[in-house]
């Protein structure tokens, strides 16, 4: 299952290091972060096309997507002091769980 999944997993890793990359290019200004979200992006979607392969694509977008949501929301925090309310906390929340029931009960998922 983590070989199925590895391809994902590198997609989601290298989306969250663009769009984090994209907050600090500020509007494509910074030459460095800059040139890290063209090649995260590109990295991101070339890993996504590798997944899938064996994982249907629904199922892709949903654990990419709600990972994502959950990591950057992480690094924005961490990294910009971008605090998230409660109500917010509880959205992710449900994101996970629904990340969580996908992968665990749905048998459209790789397993």
């Amino acid at each position: 299952m983590l070989k199925t999944y590895l391809p994902l997993l590198a997609a989601i890793g290298l989306e969250v290091i663009a769009t984090s990359a994209l907050q600090a290019s500020q509007q494509f200004t910074r030459l460095v972060p800059s040139i890290l979200v063209v090649v995260g992006y590109g990295g991101a979607f070339f890993f996504l096309s590798l997944a899938l392969r064996e994982i249907p694509v629904g199922i892709a977008y949903a654990v990419w997507s709600g990972l994502g949501i959950v990591l950057i929301s992480a690094v924005g925090w961490v990294l910009y002091g971008q605090k998230l309310d409660l109500p917010a906390m509880v959205g992710i929340g449900f994101i996970m769980a629904g990340v969580l029931i996908v992968n665990v009960f749905s048998k459209s998922a790789t397993h």
